[in-house]
């Protein structure tokens, strides 16, 4: 741990500061980052930078893409528009240490985090146990693959940015099911939820935001904005 910084009073002035004034408003969804150490899933290395309002490096030990926490208010806002409850499965993809899973654990029945690089799905597994998360579980493998033998799923969260949506997952997900995730070609994109209806999936664009991009996902897809 970082000496000398409360991560308490940190937690609350990032939903204070940067959630709450961006509309977050849902109780459950709150109280579960009012109270997970995102400072236990960055590593010693940016532990102080844990709360900033952007994407905080999270450091695998590995040779792999760089990675990255996707910011708090982006994660929030993405998580309250695709409205998980306790009924749903849900996949996140590209879970990193598994912040995002242990988020949503709080929200949904089941969560199911996909990570690519070993060394972070074993950091995932490792938090997620820490902290008693019991309904949640990590499994590695590419990410636009998807997790089609824990499926399908109600909703597929994606933990950073994609340029399009692989066949893959929009397989994965139910009718009437959702994807939520940051569309992008650049540093700022938009986020859209994606709506499953009559075995296609339809795109409404919900807010601008900017993700770090995940890892393998490449332009050639179903959709491609």
């Amino acid at each position: 741990m970082s000496r000398g910084i409360d991560f308490e009073a940190a937690r609350e002035t990032m939903v204070e500061s940067q959630l709450r004034p961006s509309g977050v408003n849902d109780r459950r969804l709150i109280a579960a980052m009012e109270s997970l150490p995102r400072e236990r899933f960055v590593g010693k290395a940016s532990q102080a930078l844990a709360y900033m309002d952007g994407a905080v490096p999270v450091d695998s030990g590995s040779d792999e893409m760089p990675r990255y926490l996707v910011p708090p208010m982006v994660l929030a806002r993405m998580i309250q528009t695709s409205e998980p409850d306790e009924t749903e499965r849900v996949l996140v993809v590209g879970c990193v240490s598994g912040y995002s899973v242990a988020v949503v654990s709080a929200l949904a029945g089941e969560v199911v985090g996909l990570e690519s690089d070993d060394a972070l799905a074993a950091q995932a597994t490792s938090n997620l146990k820490a902290l008693d998360v019991t309904n949640a579980r990590v499994v590695h493998g590419p990410l636009t693959d998807g997790a089609a033998s824990e499926g399908p799923y109600d909703l597929i969260l994606l933990d950073g940015s994609v340029p399009s949506i692989p066949t893959a997952l929009e397989e994965q997900v139910k009718e009437g099911g959702r994807i939520v995730g940051v569309v992008s070609n650049g540093v700022q994109g938009t986020v859209f939820l994606f709506v499953k209806t009559d075995g296609e999936l339809a795109a409404l664009p919900q807010f601008s935001a900017g993700a770090k991009p995940l890892p393998g996902f490449a332009r050639e897809a179903v959709f491609d904005f």
